[in-house]
Order: structure tokens, then sequence, then C-alpha cells
């Protein structure tokens, strides 16, 4: 069965329609004294997967709920599936006394599965964490389903560090020139981003990253191109938290596009089939 958590309902119902499983019946509440309680009665079977993007301490929290329910309910063999794996950003110690929140988290949701998958993560060194078997999928591949036909596209990601992910986006496409941003990070919350040397007049482009946070250095960047034909956004994780989509809008962007680990209006495409595939070969 299919197991959703409260985050992640739509990926689910399209993850069981993708590998032709039942969806689980689940319930959410939350007591008058703030807990939660996540349930998933009449679950049958000895195999479940569980599909919870980890948006909130909250889906954390119902997470690992989910996990005993189904352990109590009987089922033996637990997949997780994390499409969105929170804290997975939070991989060092910064400063003396905090924790490695990555690590705490992946010690905690190993605890109830016998295997874990999470889309795209921040670094993939995250998967290290985990106590049991974990796999990354891609989800940059399904990026270019959703894009217009492009005028000349020039497909950047905001630093070298990202530059596959362009270049699967353009792959996917069909075409295009990949370039990337210069980004320096002068402190915590100053980044200065140096426009690349690619010419993007009269050009459409596509920049595309793994997440959206604030969207803060998505717009500096945008704002450093000169007279782009328009531009698009793409990114396999639309957090898009607080004013981070008006921030866009005035930077210029026409549309952006991401996919279902953060279930948004922005949600343009879903990563079912990948993990789909991923867990057919389990």
């Amino acid at each position: 069965m299919i197991v959703p958590g409260s985050s992640s309902q739509s990926l689910a119902a399209a993850l069981s329609s993708e590998l032709d499983r039942t969806l689980a019946p689940v319930e959410f509440e939350r007591f008058p004294d703030g807990e939660l309680l996540a349930a998933a009665p009449d679950v049958e079977g000895d195999s479940a997967v569980i599909v919870a993007s980890t948006t909130t301490s909250d889906a954390h929290l119902e997470l690992l709920q989910l996990q005993d329910a189904l352990r109590e309910s009987g089922v033996s063999n637990i997949t997780t599936v994390l499409p969105y794996m929170g804290y997975a950003r939070q991989d060092s110690a910064f400063e003396p006394g905090q924790p490695v929140s990555v690590r705490a988290v992946a010690r905690a949701v190993s605890t109830g599965t016998d295997r874990v998958l999470t889309v795209s993560p921040h670094e993939e060194s995250a998967l290290e964490h985990f106590s049991v078997p974990a796999h990354a999928v891609d989800g940059a591949g399904v990026l270019a389903d959703p894009l217009p036909d492009l005028a000349d596209p020039v497909f950047l990601s905001p630093d070298a560090g990202a530059i596959e992910l362009a270049e699967t986006v353009r792959d996917s496409y069909g075409g295009g020139e990949v370039d990337y941003f210069e980004k320096t990070r002068h402190s915590g919350s100053e980044v200065e981003i140096t426009p690349s040397d690619v010419e993007v007049e009269g050009r459409d482009v596509v920049i595309a990253d793994d997440i959206i946070a604030t969207g803060s250095t998505m717009s500096g960047a945008i704002s450093a191109l000169e007279t782009p034909r328009s531009v698009f956004v793409t990114c396999v994780h639309p957090m898009l938290a607080a004013n981070a989509r008006t921030k866009l809008a005035r930077a210029g962007v026409e549309r952006v596009y991401g996919t279902d680990t953060i279930e948004r209006a922005e949600s343009e495409v879903s990563v079912a089939g990948p993990l789909a595939e991923a867990i057919r070969s389990f």
C-alpha cells in the first residue's frame, strides 16, 4: 500500500497510480494541547510505502507516527519516501555547540523503516547518516516537461555546483546553451552574484536549481541578467517560503515551475514516475 503523509497527498496518489497499488486511508488529528496523531487504519499486507515530505517539524513527527502505526499493524517491510527531506541543508555544526541536524533526523527516520528514498537531496552525503539503505532519486529530469517553446534558450544554474542540474534540464528539453553564475558568499546573509559570460540578450533564459527557499539568491541572479527575452525558473523543490514568489515576480520571472516534492501552486510536474521506477527496482 501507499501511505501518504499530510504534506504529500497528491504525490502519494500519483505514485499509487504509477505503481497500481492501493492508496491507504490515513487520518490526521491535532489535540487541544497541540499534540498530533497520524494514523493509518485498515492497512493490509506485509509491505508498505510511506510518502511524506518533511517540510515542517510536525511533518517529521507525523512520519515517525505513521512508521510506528504500520509496524503496529504488522507491516514487516516499510519503504520511506522523503520527496523533500527537511534539515538536509544543516549538514555541519556551523558553530560550536550546534547539532548536525540532518544526522539527527536521519537517525530518527531510520528506526522505523527498512529503506529510504529521497529526491534530489541538497547534498547526497546526507544519505550516509541513515542506518538503513538510503538512495537518491533524481528529480531534475522532469523539470523540462512544462517549459514552453523557447527562443535560443540558455539554461543557467545559480552556481557552478548546480550546473549538472541545468545540463539535465537542457538535455531533457532537447537543446540550448548551459552556463552558471559566479556566487560569492560574504556572510550568512550577504551573497554577491556575478553575471555569467554567456550572452542572454533577446534569448529565453531558464534558471534551474534544486530548491528555492526564500528566493533572495535567485532574484539577485535574475536581476544581474541583461535584457533577456524572458526568464523562467525551474526547481525540484519549490519551498517558496514567505514572500519568495513576489521577489521572483519583481525580478522579472515569467513563470516558476516546480515538482510535487513540495506541493505548491507551482508544482507543475510530478516525480511519481522516477520514484516508481526506483521502487520497482527493489
